[in-house]
């Protein structure tokens, strides 16, 4: 990183994007734009990746440590800021084209886990942007833009627990109870894209009606199929099931987990993992840790 770009950073106001984890995931039918109707419950967690900020008057938007192997148009951080920006030029006129911002990311979240932290460093940018930028969009409005920028970016933007319904942008808040989970992190990074693609996936689950929503509850429909593409997975998923067999995939993986009352019974798991197999605890989040000073 060049010397200019480490003082940017330096300067940089540094927010969290908590992760999220799947508490079950259904597949009810393919939609007629290719798209699939889901039932999931979201539950954030206090594993995050950090954001950092910092606002320009010029116009320009860049990112200063941008990821490798990834373009800039699939950026979800600098599509984030592109689309907010575009909003306020639309409705401000020309005096909004000096919005600007330097964006950087600390990434503690694992890549292609199902862990949602491309989207939840997306919705973070715009959580931000919005209040930094003076915008004051409410947060159904904000949700709106979020459902342009990606599937789960409404969810992270709504930023309580939460049934998800559609493609994950119709949201219910629930009240779930708190909780420790054992995540394990297969080293293997799975497409979203090629999981639901696959011929093997069944699209025909019965939507579920949660009221109340309890623990164990339905099941991760692309788990099967990812199995059967990543061994990894499985064997992380098979280990961790003779301990606690109610653990499952979160999302569409590569990561799996199970819950627990507290933190003590989740390090007892934790504590007998094999040397060749990688994971953290996190404790469940009642609501996104930005949620109550996005609205200030």
């Amino acid at each position: 990183m060049e010397r200019g770009a480490r003082r940017e950073l330096n300067a940089m106001q540094w927010y969290p994007a908590p992760g999220k984890l799947n508490l079950f995931l259904h597949v009810l039918g393919r939609r007629a734009d290719g798209y699939h109707e889901l039932q999931t419950v979201f539950r954030l967690i206090d594993r995050s990746d950090r954001i950092g900020i910092a606002p320009r008057e010029d116009g320009r938007l860049a990112r200063l440590d941008a990821l490798p192997g990834v373009a800039p148009q699939d950026d979800l951080c600098l599509r984030a800021a592109e689309r907010l920006k575009a909003l306020a030029v639309e409705r401000q006129g020309a005096a909004a084209r000096r919005l600007g911002a330097e964006i950087a990311l600390d990434k503690r979240l694992p890549v292609g886990a199902g862990l949602g932290g491309g989207s939840s460093d997306a919705a973070t940018v715009l959580l931000v942007l919005n209040r930094l930028w003076g915008l004051d969009l409410g947060r159904a409005e904000l949700i709106a833009q979020a459902a342009t920028v990606g599937a789960d970016v409404p969810f992270f933007v709504f930023g309580r627990n939460a049934l998800g319904e559609g493609i994950g942008e119709r949201l219910r808040a629930l009240a779930l109870p708190p909780a420790w989970y054992l995540v394990l992190v297969p080293p293997v990074t799975v497409s979203t894209r090629e999981i639901f693609a696959d011929r093997a996936l069944t699209r025909d689950t019965k939507p579920l009606r949660i009221t109340p929503f309890f623990q164990g509850l339905g099941k991760n429909d692309l788990e099967a199929v990812v199995v059967a593409r990543y061994p990894e997975v499985g064997a992380h998923l098979d280990w961790l099931r003779q301990h606690r067999p109610g653990a499952r995939m979160t999302g569409s993986g590569a990561c799996v987990f199970a819950a627990f009352e507290s933190a003590a019974q989740a390090q007892a798991i934790q504590s007998m993992l094999p040397a060749s197999m990688h994971g953290f605890l996190a404790e469940g989040l009642a609501q996104h840790p930005l949620h109550d000073w996005a609205e200030g």
